[in-house]
């Protein structure tokens, strides 16, 4: 089964088309995004974009996995200049259909190749860590790799959102890692130990904080976003970070990637190099609370360095399969 008939089958219809500026529809000298990101969390940065590049820049917000199974519909239709991802897997998936143009080496070259596609087509601009999320009031010692969640001392106590591209991401570099007969027999124990499906990482850590749950998984930069808010005595969850390159503690990357058929090629080009440029490696940084990818600009303070963090050894490049995951998460009857 192809991605664009799974995407059609499994997940929620393409949001509505929305601009920048409040428009509706394409125009016809504008450049176009498809953000695989949430707009409340980059819409910000794209008028900062728009502003700073003197580009009239129109955006299609939806799921990653959505957006990318749409490019592939339209093909050399499509009025995408640039793809903005939540995460690698989907951008990867494209350049493996041969949808996305090669990026100029300066670009390329202010990310760390591991950040990257080793054949120049996408590139990251921020960076995030799969993390557990736990109630210490309930939990004092949380697991110390996601393959303990299966324990019936966990039993109907963890959170996860199946439909949710870093999620999906995660269990592609499982598959990557350990097999797709071991990350088969993981889902199927974690869903018979009553794991709660939720639509989002942030009503996951809702959860957790309300006591709903006492364990779930997400990335680290909601939390920090919480605290941000709340300060870290009105937020009572805490964060583990998986040790031993645990499939758990994926680092994965926020990226773009420009079409090959792209309409606005050199906009788009130019939207990139903003992305990877200090003004918004610095929003990342303070206003979404991930890892900026450029040397020069700084984390948020209470986050851990992210060279230090111990994740998985997988290529963010063979996160491409995503057919086969959602295939995967359709078989054990999760999305």
């Amino acid at each position: 089964m192809s991605l664009r008939k799974l995407v059609a089958t499994l997940l929620v219809p393409l949001a509505m088309l929305t601009a920048c500026g409040g428009e509706k529809g394409f125009d016809d000298d504008a450049l176009v995004v498809y953000s695989g990101r949430n707009e409340n969390l980059v819409g910000p940065l794209l008028e900062k974009l728009e502003k700073a590049t003197g580009l009239d820049v129109q955006v299609r917000y939806g799921d990653s996995a959505e957006l990318a199974a749409q490019i592939m519909e339209e093909g050399d239709r499509t009025r995408a200049d640039l793809f903005f991802s939540q995460d690698a897997g989907a951008l990867g998936a494209l350049a493996k259909h041969g949808l996305l143009g090669t990026l100029p080496q300066d670009l390329l070259g202010k990310v760390d190749p591991k950040y990257r596609s080793a054949d120049g087509t996408w590139v990251g601009v921020s960076g995030r860590s799969r993390v557990i999320v736990y109630d210490p009031r309930t939990v004092p010692a949380p697991p110390k790799s996601v393959f303990e969640l299966t324990d019936p001392k966990w039993k109907g106590a963890i959170g996860w959102a199946p439909t949710n591209a870093s999620f999906q991401a995660f269990v592609t570099a499982m598959r990557v890692l350990d097999g797709e007969d071991k990350t088969r027999q993981w889902l199927q124990a974690m869903k018979a130990n009553g794991t709660q499906s939720y639509p989002n990482n942030v009503e996951i850590l809702n959860a957790v904080d309300a006591g709903t749950l006492r364990l779930g998984l997400i990335n680290h930069y909601y939390w920090y976003e919480k605290v941000a808010e709340r300060g870290q005595s009105g937020v009572p969850s805490r964060l583990a970070y998986l040790p031993g390159g645990d499939p758990g503690a994926l680092i994965n990357v926020a990226g773009v990637g420009v079409l090959k058929n792209a309409q606005h090629a050199d906009a788009a080009r130019k939207a990139a190099a903003y992305l990877l440029g200090a003004d918004a490696q610095r929003y990342f940084a303070a206003k979404t609370k991930e890892y900026p990818l450029i040397p020069g600009v700084e984390a948020e303070p209470g986050l851990p360095k992210l060279a230090t963090l111990n994740g998985p050894a997988v290529d963010l490049g063979k996160l491409d399969s995503l057919e086969q995951t959602l295939k995967l998460l359709q078989d054990v009857g999760l999305v």
